[in-house]
């Protein structure tokens, strides 16, 4: 039988948990990691305790002094879990009696409860992670419109159906990537402001009776208020859920443009070459040049989302107020913060360092007869009714298709024999250049209107050299 010394409960019992109850319940393995916030919200609660009277001075200094002590131990690896430890709480509260005294350090526990105290760590860690993807997608921002400057004027296929549709601008493209970085940082942002509410003084379910005060706890810790329902606050972990969702979008971003690395950097599509140091080779092939940081990046996301999903079903079925069930709230979105903060700086790397073939893009932006609403809008613009004019260019389309030509090379025989309708001055707009350029709604790929673009991202994320 497991001893019952080092857990924060036990009185009521007359033996200690089967060593198999033991194992199942430790935690120390996944969140040690939150011990340094588990020592600030100690902190922050020794204030509350000394302002309701339960501390002296003298006994507060020693308290915090004590915390001091340990983060720094903590920090430098002197101080570990024992293996017979539960959890985080009962490895740091070890860890203050041993400096403080176990009678001092006793008093620390009074008006809190685990329940509330990992409430408030996992939302005061993820606010930290938060912080430092936020900083990561800057980055990849700053890359893709490195790029997209780099690439002004250059045209390439746009696509539909993964099918030849419409030249845009590859800067056009590359944006079109940036756009729900953006918003993703924006969700984050909106995150932010549920998640910075306090659980801390929701106790195990319904508050205490010590009268601390959790406002007080919530501004030392840099929280802007706290929960409006001590049940709610211990039992949800939907802002969790938010931020796992959150990495998700992130995660599914990236893998979307990984697939289109993958593709560009084939034999076939030859749209792009990767720099040596963002791609690997082959053990058996020695002219392989592999897309590894793409595709991990796409593997990854497949990850993220099983993260999601997990947490998603292990919430579902909870009636209130806490259940232990929540113990598995840690470990999907621990694993999605390392997950995005592994990926992102090798993507942006290489994102960074593509070399394009611009010469092929833009051989290639006409193909397809990728012009041929530009000739339907042309004719729309002569009076005829659109359902017309798509009829009269796909009749047009079938004739060039039938004779191996472009919609630019038909003769002016060829397109009056496709309609009375058709004569050689709608060459001016069978070229990439105006068919580009006249696209010049807000959000189009006209390059005035992916200029604009570029100056909103560059707001946001600035050059590295600026």
């Amino acid at each position: 039988m497991a001893q019952t010394n080092d857990a924060l409960w036990g009185g009521r019992f007359a033996a200690g948990p089967d060593d198999a109850l033991a194992a199942l319940s430790k935690s120390t393995h996944f969140d040690w990691r939150l011990a340094t916030y588990d020592l600030a919200g100690t902190r922050a609660h020794l204030v509350a305790l000394q302002a309701a009277g339960y501390l002296d001075s003298d006994e507060f200094r020693i308290l915090t002094d004590a915390c001091h002590e340990l983060e720094k131990r903590v920090r430098s690896g002197s101080f570990l879990p024992k293996p017979s430890e539960e959890d985080v709480h009962a490895a740091l509260e070890r860890g203050l009696m041993e400096i403080a005294g176990a009678d001092l350090a006793g008093k620390v526990r009074a008006g809190r409860s685990r329940n509330d105290q990992i409430a408030t760590l996992i939302r005061s860690y993820l606010l930290d992670a938060a912080e430092v993807i936020e900083a990561q997608l800057l980055d990849y921002l700053e890359a893709l419109a490195t790029q997209a400057e780099a690439h002004v004027g250059v045209a390439m296929p746009g696509r539909t159906h993964f099918q030849h549709a419409q030249p845009v601008l590859l800067s056009h493209h590359l944006l079109a990537h940036a756009w729900p970085m953006v918003r993703n940082l924006q969700r984050l942002e909106n995150w932010r402001s549920r998640a910075k509410l306090s659980p801390y003084g929701a106790g195990a379910l319904a508050g205490n009776t010590l009268g601390l005060d959790p406002k007080l706890v919530a501004s030392e810790l840099g929280f802007v208020g706290t929960t409006e329902n001590s049940m709610d606050a211990t039992s949800s972990r939907d802002v969790v859920a938010e931020f796992q969702f959150v990495a998700t979008l992130i995660a599914v971003d990236l893998s979307r443009f990984a697939e289109e690395i993958v593709i560009w950097s084939s034999y076939e599509f030859d749209y792009i070459k990767l720099d040596d140091a963002y791609s690997t080779g082959s053990s058996i092939m020695p002219q392989k040049k592999n897309p590894d940081i793409a595709e991990l990046a796409r593997g990854k996301a497949g990850r993220v989302i099983g993260n999601l999903a997990g947490l998603l079903a292990t919430m579902k079925g909870l009636p209130l107020s806490y259940n232990r069930d929540l113990q598995e709230d840690k470990e999907p979105v621990f694993d999605s913060v390392d997950t995005l903060l592994l990926v992102l700086p090798a993507f942006t790397g290489m994102v960074r360092t593509l070399t394009f073939n611009t010469a092929r893009l833009e051989a290639l932006a006409p193909m397809g007869y990728s012009l041929a609403t530009d000739v339907a809008e042309w004719l729309v613009k002569k009076g005829v009714p659109f359902r017309v004019a798509h009829e009269i260019t796909g009749a047009l389309v079938k004739e060039c298709e039938g004779l191996g030509i472009e919609l630019a090379d038909a003769s002016d025989e060829l397109l009056a024999k496709v309609s009375p309708l058709l004569d050689g001055s709608v060459r001016e707009v069978t070229s990439v250049g105006a068919a580009i350029a006249g696209r010049d709604g807000a959000g189009g790929t006209a390059l005035s209107q992916v200029l604009e673009q570029l100056l909103a991202i560059r707001k946001l994320a600035p050059r590295r050299d600026a």
